[in-house]
Order: structure tokens, then sequence, then C-alpha cells
């Protein structure tokens, strides 16, 4: 049986079943415009009182060590994450408890990063999760009762911070930049945001992340060393604004 994918993009700092912001998904958005801080649209008050009461003592630890401005952005995030899985399997979000995978540091209650998941009321529960921000959105993914040995990974990439130099030796191999040859512009931004999303995707789903050098990962085809799961995700499909761009892996895996 196909697993079922759920995708949501949150606006800056909005979690699902809150107020929302003003927005059009799919619309370019005023790339001049600056992003709201989490305290401007999601009360200080609010979010701390908020995050003490359904996150847990690791992911508070952690955000504590962080700036003011990253660790509002970290605090959104997991909350927006937490209701997310809640809403997928149908549970008050104070049932669950962060369950991190990291393949360095192991899983358990104590890690805060890492592959996503949760307990519910003692169990591991039955969801895949996956997380990426960029542009101030947060886009959430998410899959019920997966097949076993599945795997998921999100992302989502602004074409603006593929605007440097280098990016092409470091990042695409050389078929890749064969590809994207001719391109100028926003054209060519898209086209670098494109395949940094699709790597990012990939390596979160097999969980190793930036441990594999992106320029040696080829993801120009739906199959990536042999192995389907691989897709780009639209505006359409996502909520997300028409400028930014996103794909997602999942696949079994060994």
């Amino acid at each position: 049986m196909a697993s079922h994918l759920v995708v949501r993009a949150c606006p800056p700092f909005r979690v699902p079943g809150d107020p929302g912001v003003p927005g059009d998904p799919g619309v370019p958005r005023d790339l001049g415009a600056p992003v709201a801080a989490a305290s401007d649209l999601y009360p200080e008050p609010e979010l701390e009182r908020d995050s003490r009461s359904l996150l847990d003592g690791a992911e508070l630890l952690r955000a504590r060590a962080m700036t003011p401005r990253t660790r509002e952005d970290f605090l959104y995030g997991r909350l927006a994450q937490r209701r997310f899985a809640a809403g997928l399997l149908g549970v008050p979000a104070s049932d669950l408890t962060a369950w991190y995978s990291c393949p360095r540091c192991g899983t358990g209650t104590d890690i805060s990063h890492g592959r996503p998941g949760y307990l519910l009321r003692g169990q591991a529960a039955p969801l895949l999760l996956s997380l990426s921000r960029a542009a101030g959105w947060t886009l959430l993914a998410g899959v019920v009762d997966p097949d076993p040995g599945e795997h998921l990974g999100i992302d989502v990439e602004d074409p603006a911070r593929a605007d440097f130099d280098g990016f092409d030796d470091v990042v695409l191999t050389p078929a890749e930049q064969r590809h994207l040859a001719g391109l100028a512009g926003i054209a060519m931004l898209q086209g670098r945001a494109r395949l940094w999303a699709r790597k990012e995707a990939w390596l979160k789903m097999l969980g190793t992340g930036l441990q594999t050098a992106p320029d040696t990962l080829d993801v120009l085809a739906p199959t990536v060393n042999g192995r389907s799961g691989l897709r780009d995700l639209p505006p359409a499909e996502t909520g997300l604004p028409a400028d930014l761009v996103a794909a997602v892996a999942l696949a079994g895996l060994p």
C-alpha cells in the first residue's frame, strides 16, 4: 500500500491551528520586505507559555543556548512540528514526547537534533516527519503508518541564497553544471536552488546530511543511485510562495 504524504507550509511564525499571518500562498513574495520576528506575530509571552507547556526538556535546553531571534525561530518550528504531528495522529500535542535520532549521538528523549520523531504514551509513534525552513517559511511533511524501512526527507530553499561565487563547484556534479549551463539571472538561481533542495531532501531521507559531499550526489533524475522516490514539490501542493523551491524524498531503505 502506497504511503500517504501530507505536506503543510506555515507562513512566517504561524503555528498550525493558531491565527495566521496575511499572505497568499503560491504568489511571489516581496524579496525586499523584511521577515517579521516571531515576537511580532506570535507574542513572546504566548511563545514562552506554549513552549514550556508542550516542548520537552532537551528542546528547551537547546533553545536556551541560542540568540533571541534564533531561539524564537527554533521554538516556533518545534511547536509547529509537534502540532502538525499531533494533528496527523489525532491526539493532543501534550501526549507526544520528542524522540530524535542522530547517527552520531544515538536516539532518545535527551537528544534534540537529527531525524525527528515522537513517542506517544511511551511508544514510538507510527509517523515519519521532516521539517525545513527558508525565508521565514516552515515546510512540514509527514507520513502516518509508513511501510517498514520507509524514510522521509523534505527541503525548501530560497533561490536568493544560491547567489554566490563557487556554488556550482561546491554543490553540483559535472552533469548538473552542464544542465544549468546557459542559464542566467533568476533562472540560474532557481535552477541551483532546485537541485540543492533535491540534494538536501535526499540526504535528510538517508539520515546522513552533509556527511555526503553534495557535489558527488547527482539528483537530475527521479532515481538516485538506482533508488526512486525523489521529486519536486510545486507551490500548488505545498502552499509556499511561488519563488521558493521545494523537494521531497520518500523511499524504502535497506
